[in-house]
């Protein structure tokens, strides 16, 4: 198959030249693989849309489109992009603030949520500044992630058991609460489907990680719960619950909701007063703070009137009841202590679903049974254009932006690790112009942010996916799920969505990326398990761990800049340079060799200064210097100043300095500012051996014992060892040596 001819700006996507010569083969290898991962992303993508807080049919909307446009525009094509656990996490915590979960501002925030992430991404792409993830270091991203796994699993528990609960101020507090409502009435049916999911997950991927064993168990779950009739549903009345205690709290209840609800009205309406107010000239400050003190008080008020909403809602929802048919043939629902004798008593128990609002007293709904997906709209998402207010952005951009930045380095590590394996090039700037875009797009058809998948793009890969056309064939599968199959999601217990996002997240759990980072630096290491205690703590607020480790990460890096360690080397038994304390080497009493660990640069130059200052207090026979510049990457005006007042002094003392190792960009600086010809040129050389093979001639006068920075295994011979090699970082040849120390003595002579 040839190119047909196209605009040459998109003649670079990797998707149209993977295109090239494609085959029947190709074909079927695309088309399994497509298939395969719409086996896992149908049920999935719905999991992670309930864990984002959103109905579970807008994770397929989110599954519908972005995956083509981020496999066309992207740079990968194996990566999977679609709704993903930690992203749909972190839309639930930038959206709860502002919404109820599942309500209709809640969807048109996530939906906003999903274009500033995609516009983000798609800027910092065009602008090339894909290198900003590196401020997320990875001890960072691996304390976030774990963290982020845990208030996952920890979030899909009230699903899982059946139970509902209001939601605390911090995590933990609703795990608390979470514990303590599952103790007290878990629903048992609910949590043996769920365990039954995980059961059948965890047996065919020890079977072989290839099968579906994520769709298997939602077509179990789903057909026992319709077999079994797992939802049991009634809308009622109030005056059919036959109990006062729960009637009086059920109107005490609603009572608050509406105090509650007017009181918002009214807080909306100061907070815009004041606003306006303070845009006015016309207004007093005397105004403005009278408004402000107004709002305050509202505020404790609401605060106040929620927190006992808070306690009404737990007692109503502790109370069950049984059901009775009372001759009129309806049900009538009793306390169990109250049921009348001799009535005809119907299976089951009954719980009042109570969710965050006031309750209509003429369709309460009970609860006999499970909870399951219910009726999915059956059909495309129309597209539309977000609803854009300019507070809800200013709100969610900081979040935005970390989905955004956090989103992006999940998929590029899955892209670069896929990539590796088949040994195809990853352009990380078109990495994010294609998820910025599919996010986008996303967002004019309904969906909320999305992301690269760890799991689907493993899938995708190990089924053997040749071009971005299987994620178009994935996509397609969901396309038809959509038109044609929706009724069949009907059943889907929630608690098996639950189950599949716990199941999904382990892979996310990395002890061993604690233990690496502190074994690689102890710092690092602190900084994982800090980042880890601040993001589990303070969830929902995600957004604060990620800045605590980011904070502490960039303090860390200027900290070691300013403030660089060195040490002495000297010639150990081998013939190289090592690090003298370390290795117990003995010193030359008229040679220090200085190993400076950083740049020289305004913010660390004293450090240098103050080393030298050390060696001549505390090395009295001192006589020549040699720094080496190994580790030196830049020197800056102020350093190269400092350094070149410091060399003065220094010779003006009688102590000389000499330079190796140092690298062109550092020469070049030295050379523009004329610091090269006053060190002189015969004091800089290539490596620490060569170095000391020149200095030595004149500077080692200890009373004929040999110098502890020559070789014992080599003998001089007019300042060149005799079966001798240079430094093994050098690499020079013998010729090389013997001409470079001649010049050397040359230029010393001639001077």
């Amino acid at each position: 198959m040839t190119r047909m001819s196209m605009p040459r700006r998109f003649r670079s996507l990797p998707f149209l030249d993977s295109l090239n010569d494609y085959s029947a083969e190709k074909l079927k290898s695309d088309l399994i693989a497509g298939l395969t991962v719409a086996l896992v992303i149908v049920p999935q993508s719905m999991a992670y849309a309930q864990l984002a807080g959103l109905p579970p049919y807008y994770g397929l909307y989110a599954a519908l489109l972005p995956p083509i446009i981020a496999v066309v525009f992207g740079s990968s094509q194996h990566l999977a992009t679609g709704p993903v656990a930690v992203v749909s996490l972190m839309t639930s915590a930038a959206l709860l603030p502002l919404a109820t979960a599942g309500s209709d501002a809640f969807i048109a925030y996530a939906i906003i949520l999903a274009l500033l992430a995609g516009l983000i991404q798609l800027l910092l792409g065009v602008l090339r500044l894909g290198l900003l993830v590196n401020f997320l270091s990875h001890p960072v991203v691996n304390g976030f992630t774990n963290a982020a796994a845990i208030v996952i699993a920890t979030s899909q528990i009230p699903y899982l058991f059946g139970i509902t609960v209001d939601s605390g101020e911090y995590h933990l507090q609703t795990v608390f609460r979470t514990i303590r409502a599952a103790l007290l009435h878990v629903h048992w049916p609910t949590l043996g489907l769920g365990l039954l999911a995980m059961a059948i997950m965890v047996a065919l991927r020890w079977l072989s990680p290839r099968l579906p064993y994520v769709l298997a168990a939602v077509v179990v779950t789903t057909v026992l719960s319709a077999a079994v009739g797992f939802e049991r549903n009634r809308v009622i009345r109030a005056e059919r619950i036959y109990d006062p205690e729960t009637v009086d709290l059920l109107h005490d209840y609603n009572s608050l909701a509406a105090e509650i609800k007017r009181l918002g009205a009214r807080r909306v309406e100061l907070t815009a007063s004041i606003k306006r107010m303070e845009g006015d000239r016309s207004f007093t400050r005397h105004q403005v703070i009278e408004g402000n003190a107004e709002l305050a008080k509202l505020m404790v008020n609401i605060q106040l009137l929620s927190s006992e909403g808070s306690l009404l809602r737990s007692r109503l929802r502790d109370r069950w009841f049984v059901a009775a048919d009372d001759g009129s043939g309806e049900l009538a629902f009793y306390p169990p202590q109250q049921m009348p004798e001799r009535a005809s008593i119907a299976p089951g128990q009954w719980r009042l679903q109570v969710g965050s609002g006031p309750l209509d007293e003429d369709n309460l709904l009970l609860r006999g049974g499970g909870q399951v997906v219910g009726a999915i709209p059956q059909g495309l998402p129309q597209m539309t254009f977000p609803d854009l207010s300019l507070s809800a952005m200013v709100d969610l951009l900081p979040m935005a932006f970390v989905i955004s930045v956090l989103g992006f380095m999940e998929a590029i590590s899955i892209a670069k690790r896929i990539a590796s394996a088949t040994g195809r090039r990853i352009n990380p700037n078109r990495e994010l112009m294609g998820q910025g875009l599919a996010n986008i797009v996303g967002s004019l058809f309904q969906s909320y942010p999305v992301s690269g998948s760890f799991s689907r793009s493993a899938v995708n890969f190990q089924s053997g996916a040749r071009t971005g056309l299987a994620m178009i064939f994935s996509s397609l599968v969901v396309l038809c799920t959509l038109l044609f199959l929706t009724p069949l999601l009907y059943h889907l217990p929630l608690a098996v969505l639950a189950a599949v996002i716990i199941m999904a997240v382990f892979n996310l759990i990395n002890v061993r990326g604690f233990i690496h980072a502190w074994r690689a630096q102890k710092y690092d290491g602190i900084i994982s398990i800090i980042t880890f205690t601040v993001t589990l703590g303070l969830a929902p607020h995600l957004e604060f761990g990620i800045l605590t480790g980011v904070v502490l990460s960039t303090v860390l890096y200027l900290y070691r800049t300013m403030k660089p360690t060195w040490w002495l080397l000297s010639r150990s038994s081998d013939g190289a340079f090592r690090r003298a304390d370390r290795w117990s080497l003995p010193l030359c009493k008229h040679v220090a060799v200085l190993s400076f660990n950083r740049s020289v640069i305004f913010a660390n130059v004293d450090h240098l200064e103050d080393a030298i200052d050390e060696l001549i207090e505390t090395m009295p026979d001192l006589r020549h210097i040699l720094i080496v510049g190994y580790a030196i990457n830049e020197l800056d005006a102020s350093g190269e100043v400092t350094l070149s007042t410091k060399i003065s002094n220094l010779r003006s003392d009688g102590y000389d300095v000499s330079f190796s190792g140092l690298n062109d960009h550092v020469m070049a600086v030295m050379h523009r500012t004329g610091l090269y010809e006053k060190i002189g040129s015969d004091h800089f050389y290539p490596s620490v051996a060569l170095a000391i093979s020149a200095i030595h001639r004149g500077g080692c006068i200890s009373s004929g014992a040999k110098c502890p920075l020559v070789n014992p295994q080599f003998e001089l011979e007019g300042g060149i060892y005799a079966g001798g090699q240079a430094d093994p970082r050098t690499r020079l040849s013998r010729e090389a040596e013997i001409a470079f120390l001649k010049q050397s003595r040359s230029e010393t002579e001639n001077s």
